[in-house]
């Protein structure tokens, strides 16, 4: 068998002494979508943060792209790695264009001026823009897009960073319907162009773009069940999860839920 993309062995991790996460045994594989869904606290962005190489486990071992975290560079590996997060956003100069964020992609840092670029980069960054629908917007200081457009001009950066693992931490919160589809339609644009594995943290079942591939359910910290997208997306395994009863549909390859 070969290594996991992303491999947890009774991972755990532990903030003053009361543990936030695990232990958890779970395994990513290369070209597989992701959904972590469970209530607040459940531990979903603690696991991206471990599967983006930003916190080491407290005990049990992780290995993030054959690398075994507290035994690699972590500045090394998280240049292999696209985040698209709130945390991002707020991380880049605000008067940054559209075009220079996606640029910025190519290793995961916050200036264009950190890393060597061609004219075939900036090409590729424009047809990033163009894929996530973004095209419109290439020179448009960051700071001046909506929460929905900055969001999907993140998804261009990742998109062009090439990068194998691609995490989502709750890309559509706050965001209004419109805003949301699109988003989603930037996703799944995202995973069939075969960008990578793809990590997403939500609370939403629609949030959940078709092209997702399995699903892992979270609470208090522990894994309630993970697999197969339409074997954990069930109403039985998201009852336990959320504490409620529930009633899911899927329809057109999209995912609902509401209290039974």
């Amino acid at each position: 068998m070969t290594a996991p993309l992303l491999g947890l062995d009774a991972a755990e991790v532990r903030v003053a002494g009361r543990t936030i996460l695990g232990p958890i045994d779970l395994r990513v594989d290369p070209g597989e979508h992701w959904v972590m869904l469970g209530p607040n606290g459940a531990g979903k962005t603690t696991l991206l943060s471990l599967a983006g190489a930003w916190r080491q486990p407290s005990s049990g071992t992780v290995s993030v792209l054959g690398e075994r975290l507290g035994a690699t560079d972590v500045r090394v590996l998280r240049r292999r790695i696209g985040h698209v997060s709130h945390a991002v956003a707020e991380r880049l100069r605000p008067a940054l264009s559209a075009l220079d964020v996606v640029l910025t992609g190519k290793a995961s840092v916050l200036e264009t001026w950190w890393q060597e670029l061609t004219d075939e980069d900036r090409s590729r960054a424009r047809d990033a823009l163009e894929a996530a629908g973004c095209g419109a917007m290439i020179a448009r200081a960051i700071g001046t897009l909506s929460l929905g457009e900055r969001q999907r001009v993140l998804i261009a950066r990742a998109l062009f960073g090439g990068h194998p693992l691609l995490l989502f931490d709750e890309p559509a919160a706050g965001l209004d319907l419109p805003a949301r589809e699109q988003l989603l339609l930037a996703m799944a644009a995202t995973a069939r162009e075969g960008a990578g594995t793809t990590l997403l943290a939500t609370h939403h079942l629609e949030e959940i773009p078709p092209t997702a591939t399995h699903a892992a359910l979270l609470r208090d910290g522990r894994l309630v069940q993970a697999g197969m997208v339409e074997d954990v997306l069930t109403d039985g395994p998201l009852s336990d999860c959320y504490g409620v009863a529930v009633v899911v549909e899927r329809r057109s390859g999209r995912w609902w839920a509401r209290a039974r």
